[in-house]
């Protein structure tokens, strides 16, 4: 169980919107962050709280990445040739947990890694319980047969609450889904406006 699933969406409200785009979100209801001084009015953030918004943003919607995973997946996209940001963005999306997620075989990016770590997923034929693992173009990702008909998958797919990614080939008759090609930033069905740039220059400057 992850350590921040029960305050998940504290996130949500410290950020002031609905990073997950879940309809359960407190914040379609209280626009206004948790505690008692939740209500004040927002000052102005500087340059720094910026970007710092942005980097708890984006490490937010992916759940369960440390600060030291996150950093590290940074330190990765700096050394990749190309754009910084759209390397941190293509990086995050390759991780195991996030293609589960994104061909909705689970509802959120929490049970994803669960799912993952209780051995129900196999990477090219293979069982694989590392959540964290970085998938390859033309991997193939598939749900056990075993699996199959747990509730939460079948909850999952027969849900419209969020659309598939072009970058993925989803077969939810078969319960697999191959790794296209690795995505920008604008292929991402993120449901708020993300600013990997501003989680470049948060990093750099630190």
């Amino acid at each position: 169980m992850s350590k921040r699933l029960s305050t998940k969406y504290k996130i949500d409200r410290r950020m002031g919107e609905n990073i997950w785009g879940r309809p359960k979100s407190p914040v379609n209801r209280r626009e206004y962050g948790p505690g008692q001084h939740g209500q004040r009015r927002r000052g102005k953030l500087s340059d720094f709280g910026l970007q710092l918004r942005a980097k708890q943003k984006l490490k937010g919607h992916y759940g369960n990445i440390t600060e030291k995973q996150f950093r590290g997946i940074y330190a990765e996209a700096v050394r990749v040739k190309g754009d910084t940001s759209e390397n941190l963005v293509g990086l995050l999306e390759s991780r195991l947990d996030a293609v589960v997620y994104r061909a909705k075989f689970v509802t959120t990016v929490f049970a994803a890694r669960q799912f993952v770590n209780h051995g129900h997923v196999m990477v090219n034929g293979r069982r694989c319980n590392i959540s964290s693992r970085r998938l390859k173009v033309g991997d193939v990702v598939e749900v056990r047969e075993k699996s199959r008909t747990l509730n939460i998958v079948l909850e999952a797919i027969q849900s419209a609450e969020r659309d598939l990614p072009e970058y993925l080939d989803v077969d939810h008759n078969k319960l697999t889904a191959t790794m296209v090609r690795v995505p920008q930033l604008s292929e991402v069905p993120y449901p708020v406006q993300m600013e990997p740039n501003l989680v470049v220059e948060f990093y750099s400057r630190n």
